[in-house]
């Protein structure tokens, strides 16, 4: 009898220390899914800058190729002023996302967090046929670890993006303050996701993306999941619907947890 209780003493120990290796092996994991999703908007940053880059390079070879017309060198200027803030502020956006730090949770403009969000992104989803309607209510808060969120949104809108490539559509994201709770959504008109794999797909290393697909990039099985536990760790909630080839829509509630004093910080 004693050597049954010291086996299961002894169990429960290395269960213990296997479900903390599991959270610690989780937590990297989720710190690898976040440079993920950098990594694989560096791509249309690269492009996007070189588009920033060439009408400055333009313009600059006109004016000194003709300093005598200040309109083509002021022109120059102008281009050069502009751009360069256009970089530095895509630049900023996916640096301070690559960095990935927690941060303490304060109140923040839903509008600013998401401004990030697609400065970070940095490509027109107009290129890709792709129509982006925002119905953000004014002055909508959210009281969050910004970058977390700003990850969390760059997740679902790249997904949708992905999703829609094929042949465009439509991406709708939505944002109010309702019963003390910051309510968004995100929904996009692309391929869709099954009702079998509905209630997999917050599952960790669950896929739908095959390797074999050329329109998609083989996926982790990780940013949903990833998305879900950044949403746990605000106490919220999210929720999906999907009727494929007709409309999919990530539903993420947050709770408005702060005092009057809580300062709104720039996201």
């Amino acid at each position: 009898m004693q050597s049954i209780i010291s086996k299961r003493a002894s169990l429960h120990v290395e269960l213990k220390e296997q479900q903390q290796l599991n959270n610690e092996l989780l937590s990297k994991l989720e710190k690898f899914e976040s440079l993920a999703n950098v990594g694989m908007v560096s791509a249309m940053i690269a492009h996007e800058i070189n588009n920033i880059l060439t009408p400055v390079g333009s313009y600059a070879e006109m004016a000194i190729n003709n300093p005598q017309d200040t309109y083509i060198v002021n022109k120059a200027i102008q281009k050069a002023a502009s751009n360069s803030q256009r970089a530095t502020k895509i630049l900023s956006s996916l640096l301070n996302m690559s960095k990935g730090n927690s941060q303490t949770r304060s109140m923040n403009k839903f509008s600013q967090i998401l401004d990030e969000t697609f400065s970070c992104l940095a490509r027109d989803l107009k290129k890709d046929g792709i129509v982006v309607t925002l119905n953000i209510k004014e002055d909508t808060d959210i009281y969050c670890d910004s970058i977390a969120i700003q990850q969390l949104l760059l997740n679902l809108i790249l997904n949708a993006r992905e999703a829609m490539l094929a042949g465009g559509g439509s991406l709708t994201i939505e944002a109010r303050t309702e019963n003390d709770e910051t309510i968004f959504s995100v929904k996009d008109t692309g391929s869709g996701i099954s009702e079998e794999n509905l209630t997999k797909i917050f599952e960790p290393f669950f896929t739908t993306k095959s390797r074999s697909d050329q329109r998609h990039s083989a996926g982790s099985g990780l940013g949903l999941a990833y998305c879900q536990r950044i949403v746990d760790a605000h106490d919220g909630r999210i929720s999906v619907t999907s009727s494929p080839n007709i409309a999919t829509e990530f539903k993420i509630a947050i709770p408005l947890r702060a005092d009057d004093t809580t300062e709104v910080s720039e996201a």
